[in-house]
């Protein structure tokens, strides 16, 4: 009987807590976004609420599109594309092992399928997030590399190796800083980021065409 009762409880708090929602997103949305794009975000936030994710991340995705003055058709469907990314990540989350990801965690990870990693290394990073390590941190970093250009097989690898080496979440937030010091001197993302990930940061740094230019001479040095 307790438990009937609640779940009546619940579904009559439903309608006016979805009202609350559609309330507070149409109030931020107002005079930023026209009134058809702020009506279908209005939806959107609603049914993402529903289903137990963050709402903050699609308004944030409106307000960005009506102040870089995107046409409303696409601010539409990036906000819709963003829900289904948390959702998605939320789901490769709880294949982690994480029941209840945060939604910094659910943000984070969004943002690594848009910068190119799929569901499951986006759980394979979940499941070696564990404490002290940050998901939110840890996912945050992967879409980080993934914007800069690494390939995402190898963001996770580099990730996967600093983490079970025993490094800190300092470590992994200087990660992009280090790859984009080695892109400067004229190596791809992905060359830089194989230098990182032998420990290498010299060799790592320094352009093909140098390294073979350095050991031609030093082949030179030691012919008779």
């Amino acid at each position: 009987m307790k438990a009937l009762w609640l779940a009546l409880a619940l579904a009559l708090s439903a309608p006016p807590l979805r009202a609350f929602v559609a309330q507070d997103v149409a109030a931020r949305l107002e005079g930023r976004v026209p009134a058809n794009v702020a009506r279908a975000v209005q939806g959107i936030a609603q049914n993402a609420h529903a289903r137990g994710l963050p709402v903050e991340p699609l308004i944030e995705k409106a307000i960005e599109g009506g102040a870089k003055g995107v046409p409303g058709d696409r601010v539409i469907s990036a906000v819709q594309l963003l829900a289904t990314r948390l959702d998605e990540a939320r789901g490769a989350l709880r294949d982690a092992g994480i029941p209840s990801p945060t939604p910094e965690a659910l943000e984070s990870g969004a943002d690594a399928l848009n910068a190119g990693l799929n569901p499951h290394q986006v759980r394979d990073l979940g499941r070696v997030s564990r404490p002290p390590q940050d998901p939110a941190l840890t996912l945050r970093v992967a879409a980080t590399l993934g914007a800069l250009g690494v390939p995402a097989p190898q963001s996770v690898r580099l990730i996967e190796h600093l983490i079970n080496a025993g490094r800190g979440q300092s470590d992994l937030l200087d990660l992009p800083n280090e790859l984009q010091v080695g892109m400067a001197r004229g190596v791809t993302a992905a060359e830089a980021a194989e230098g990182l990930d032998r420990g290498d940061a010299v060799a790592g740094q320094q352009h093909p065409q140098e390294r073979r230019g350095h050991h031609d001479e030093e082949g030179s040095h030691r012919k008779p």
